[in-house]
C-alpha cells in the first residue's frame, strides 16, 4: 500500500514535466473554426508570407513606374484563385502565389530579348529593316497565359493525379527536399541586405514558435506559436523603422541587390526607391483602383510560349509536391488523383486570369504558406478563405499593397528561409519508410539530389552554352535546365521506375484485397479524420460534376471515382465459418 501510494504521488508530480505534453498545443485541422480575432490574425500572417514571394518574383521582374499597381493585380488574382482552390480545387488550406517556377523562365525570356548580351552572344548584326521591340510586360503576360494552359492540360487529362499516385517515398523525399533547397540563394540574397535584421527576425521566429513554453503559460504560448511569423515581422519592422529614421540603417531595394550581386543584364540600373521607404510611403499611389482586364492583349511570341511551357511543366510538378507537404503537416492522407487534378486546374485558371488581367507571372500553390501550417499548427480552411478575402481588398488598393510590400528585404529573406526549411524536413521524414541501407536507394537519392542542385547551377552560370540557332528553343531549354524542381521530379521518377527493387525496399506495399501498390507512408501515418472530409468538394460542385455531360473527357479526371462495393458470395461466407466435422472431431 505504501509503494502504491508513493508511486501515485510520484506520477502526479512527474505529469507536468512530461516532455510529450508540456508545451504542446492542439492543432487546428482543416474543418476547424478558430475565433474571429485569431482567424483574422492567422489570415494576415498568410498574407505577409505571400508578400515575401511577391517581393522576390514581381519586384525582381518589374521596374516600371506602375509597379505598385501590378503588385496589387497579383494580390487580387491570388485572392480569387485561393478562394477557388479552397472551394472547388484540392480543398487544402493553400495560398496561390507566384513562385520560382515562373521567375526562372521569365528571367530567361527577358535575357533573350533582342539586343541583350545573352541573346546576341557577340554575334548580333544590324537588321536591314527596323523591328519594333516587343513589350517585355506583354511577353511576360503571354508566358503566364501559356503556363496556365499547360497546367489546365495536365489537370484535365489526369496526368498530374496519375503521376502523384505512382510517387513513392523515394520520389517524394528528394522532391520535397529540393523544393525547400531551391530558395536558399534568393533567401540569402535578401538577408544580405542587412544580416542583423535578418538574424533578429530568425531568432524571434524560432523563440516564438519553439521555446516560449518554458516561460509562458500554455494559453499565451498557444497564441504566440500560432502567430510566430506575424509577431516576428511586426517586431523586426518596428526596430527597422526606428533605426532608419535615426539614420543608423540603410536598406537596399531588390533591383540594387540583384544587379550588383548577380550581374543580371536584363535589369536596367535606375534610381529606384529604397526598401526603407516603408517609413515614408509614396503618396502618388492611389488608395482605390479596381483591377480591370489590361487594354493590350498578352503577346504570344515564340519565346514567350517556350518560357510558358517550361514554367507550366515545372509548376505542375511543384504544386502536387506542395499538396503533399500540406497533407503531411495536417496528418491527412496524400491527395487522391481527382483532388490533385482539380487543384492543377484551378492553378491553370489562376495563371490565365493573371496574364489577362495584367500580371506578369502565373500562379501555383505557395510553398512557404503551406509550411506555415507546420509552424502555426493551424490548417483551417476558413483561415485561408479569409486570407483570400484580404488579398482581394489589397488588390483594389495599391496604396495598401505598397505598404505591405515595403517590408525590408532582410525580413522577407528571413521569412522565406525559415518557412522553406519545413519542406526539407518533411521530405526527410519520407526516408524512414524505405530501406535507407539499400545500395539502390543510396545511389538513387544521392544522384538525384546532387544533379538537381549542380546542373541547374551550372546552366545558370553558362547561359551561352545552349545555342541551337532557334531563339524559342534556346529559351525553352535554358528555362527547363535551370529549374531544380523539374530536374528532381523527372530524375527521381525515372530512377524509381527503371532501377529494379523490391516493394519493401522502395517503401511500398501491395494491398491484399485490391492488389494495388500503396505507399508505406500512407499506411503508417495515423490519420485524424476521414479523407473525404478533406478533399471532396461541396455537394453542389459534386452534383455538377456528376452531370451526364461532364462524365467524359476532359472532366472525368476531376471527379471522385465511384465507391467500389465488395460483394461477398455464399461460398466465401461459408469458408469463414468453422467446419462442423472438425469441431466434432476436436470435441
Amino acid at each position: 500500500m505504501v509503494k502504491a501510494h508513493r508511486c501515485k504521488k510520484l506520477s502526479c508530480k512527474e505529469q507536468p514535466l512530461d516532455p510529450e505534453r508540456h508545451g504542446r498545443i492542439e492543432s487546428l485541422d482543416v474543418n476547424s473554426s478558430p475565433s474571429l480575432l485569431l482567424n483574422i490574425a492567422l489570415a494576415l500572417q498568410h498574407v505577409l508570407v505571400l508578400s515575401s514571394l511577391c517581393a522576390l518574383v514581381v519586384e525582381t521582374l518589374i521596374q516600371e513606374v506602375d509597379k505598385d499597381r501590378i503588385v496589387a493585380y497579383v494580390f487580387f488574382n491570388s485572392g480569387i484563385s485561393t478562394l477557388l482552390q479552397s472551394w472547388i480545387g484540392s480543398r487544402l488550406p493553400l495560398i496561390l502565389a507566384p513562385s520560382l517556377d515562373f521567375l526562372i523562365p521569365a528571367l530567361a525570356l527577358l535575357s533573350a530579348q533582342s539586343g541583350t548580351a545573352v541573346a546576341c552572344r557577340g554575334q548580333c548584326t544590324e537588321p536591314e529593316e527596323p523591328v519594333a521591340p516587343a513589350h517585355p510586360i506583354r511577353e511576360l503576360r503571354g508566358m503566364a497565359v501559356v503556363a496556365g494552359m499547360v497546367q489546365l492540360a495536365v489537370g484535365l487529362t489526369g496526368l498530374g493525379g496519375f503521376a502523384l499516385g505512382r510517387c513513392g517515398p523515394l520520389v517524394l523525399a528528394p522532391l520535397l527536399c529540393i523544393l525547400g533547397f531551391s530558395i536558399y540563394r534568393e533567401a540569402a540574397l535578401f538577408c544580405s541586405d542587412h544580416w542583423g535584421m535578418a538574424a533578429l527576425a530568425v531568432v524571434l521566429l524560432v523563440i516564438l514558435s519553439q521555446h516560449q513554453h518554458y516561460f509562458l503559460r500554455l494559453s499565451v504560448f498557444s497564441v504566440c506559436k500560432r502567430l510566430s511569423v506575424l509577431l516576428s515581422v511586426m517586431v523586426t519592422c518596428g526596430v527597422c523603422a526606428a533605426l532608419v529614421r535615426w539614420g543608423h540603417v540603410h536598406l537596399n531595394s531588390v533591383t540594387q541587390i540583384v544587379s550588383t550581386k548577380r550581374n543580371a543584364t536584363f535589369i536596367q540600373s535606375r534610381n529606384s526607391p529604397h526598401s526603407s521607404d516603408f517609413v515614408f510611403p509614396n503618396d502618388s499611389v492611389p488608395w482605390l483602383d479596381f483591377p480591370l482586364p489590361a487594354p493590350a492583349l498578352p503577346l504570344l511570341s515564340g519565346k514567350s510560349i517556350a518560357a510558358g511551357v517550361a514554367g507550366g511543366l515545372s509548376s505542375s510538378i511543384s504544386s502536387p509536391a506542395v499538396y503533399v507537404v500540406a497533407a503531411r503537416l495536417l496528418k491527412a492522407p496524400v491527395p487522391p488523383a481527382h483532388a490533385c487534378n482539380r487543384g492543377l486546374c484551378v492553378d491553370g485558371l489562376g495563371s490565365v486570369l493573371s496574364g489577362l488581367m495584367g500580371a506578369p507571372v502565373g500562379l501555383c500553390s505557395s510553398v512557404p504558406n503551406a509550411c506555415v501550417i507546420g509552424l502555426s499548427q493551424s490548417g483551417s480552411r476558413s483561415t485561408v478563405q479569409l486570407a483570400g478575402v484580404l488579398l482581394l481588398i489589397l488588390g483594389v488598393s495599391p496604396q495598401l499593397a505598397q505598404m505591405l510590400c515595403s517590408v525590408p528585404l532582410a525580413i522577407h529573406g528571413a521569412v522565406l528561409g525559415v518557412t522553406y526549411t519545413l519542406s526539407v524536413a518533411t521530405g526527410i521524414t519520407y526516408f524512414q519508410h524505405a530501406d535507407v541501407d539499400s545500395g539502390r536507394n543510396i545511389f538513387n537519392i544521392g544522384f538525384t539530389v546532387f544533379m538537381s542542385l549542380a546542373l541547374p547551377r551550372w546552366f545558370r552560370l553558362h547561359s551561352s552554352f545552349i545555342q541551337t540557332g532557334v531563339p524559342s528553343v534556346d529559351v525553352f531549354l535554358q528555362s527547363l535546365l535551370t529549374l531544380p524542381v523539374f530536374f528532381v521530379g523527372v530524375l527521381a521518377f525515372l530512377l524509381e521506375h527503371t532501377v529494379s527493387g523490391t516493394l519493401p525496399e522502395r517503401g511500398l506495399v501491395r494491398h491484399e484485397g485490391t492488389k494495388k501498390i500503396l505507399s508505406l507512408a500512407d499506411q503508417q501515418q495515423g490519420y485524424s479524420y476521414n479523407p473525404n472530409a478533406v478533399y471532396d468538394p461541396p455537394p453542389l460542385v459534386m452534383k455538377v460534376l456528376d452531370l451526364s455531360g461532364l462524365r467524359t473527357v476532359p472532366f472525368c479526371a476531376c471527379r471522385s471515382p465511384p465507391v467500389e462495393e465488395v460483394v461477398v458470395t455464399v461460398p466465401e461466407m461459408s469458408s469463414l465459418l468453422p467446419d462442423k466435422d472438425a469441431a466434432v472431431s476436436s470435441g
